[in-house]
C-alpha cells in the first residue's frame, strides 16, 4: 500500500523544481506516518499476543501507546504517509489513491473490524470504544482503570 501503488502510479520521480520546504514537508508527513505503523505492530505482538494479521489475530485488545489517544492510529498512521508521497511526488494521482485508501480503512473498520473486535472482546471494546476516538485523537491519554 505504501510502497507498490505508489511506485506504479509516480515511478518515484521527484520533480526537479520541487521547493526544498515541500520536500522537508513531505518528510516530516512520511516519518509522522511510518512511527504508528511501526510502534502498532510492536504493541499487537507484545501487548496483544499476535499479529496484525486477521488469521492470528491478537488475543488481548490493545489498548496502550497511541491506542490510548485514538482506535486507529496504524490507519492513520498510513494515510499520513500516503499524503507525504503524494506531496513528495506532487501527485495528483496519488492524492485521488490516499482519499481511496482512507473510504476503504472507514468502511472496513466500520464494516468488519468494530463488529469483530466487540464479538472478540463484548466487555472491553465497547467501553474502549465510548472513550477513545476512532480516528480523531483525544488530547489527553485513555486509562481502562479510571472508566
Amino acid at each position: 500500500m505504501l510502497v507498490y501503488l505508489p511506485l506504479w502510479i509516480t515511478r518515484f520521480r521527484i520533480p526537479d523544481s520541487e521547493p526544498i520546504w515541500q520536500t522537508f514537508l513531505a518528510a516530516g508527513l512520511i516519518l509522522a506516518g511510518v512511527l504508528p505503523l511501526l510502534t502498532s505492530i510492536w504493541r499487537f505482538i507484545d501487548d496483544g499476543q499476535g499479529t496484525l494479521m486477521p488469521n492470528v489475530p491478537t488475543e488481548r485488545l490493545v489498548v496502550r501507546g497511541l491506542y490510548k489517544h485514538v482506535r486507529n492510529p496504524m490507519y492513520i498512521g498510513d494515510l499520513m504517509a500516503l499524503a507525504g508521497e503524494s506531496v513528495l511526488f506532487n501527485s495528483w494521482n496519488l492524492a485521488v489513491y490516499t482519499v481511496i485508501v482512507a473510504l476503504g480503512f472507514h468502511l472496513f473498520v466500520l464494516l468488519y473490524e468494530e463488529r469483530t473486535l466487540t464479538r472478540r472482546h463484548p466487555q472491553d471494546y465497547p467501553r474502549y470504544k465510548r472513550h477513545v476516538p476512532r480516528w480523531l485523537p483525544r488530547q489527553t491519554p485513555w486509562s481502562a482503570s479510571r472508566h
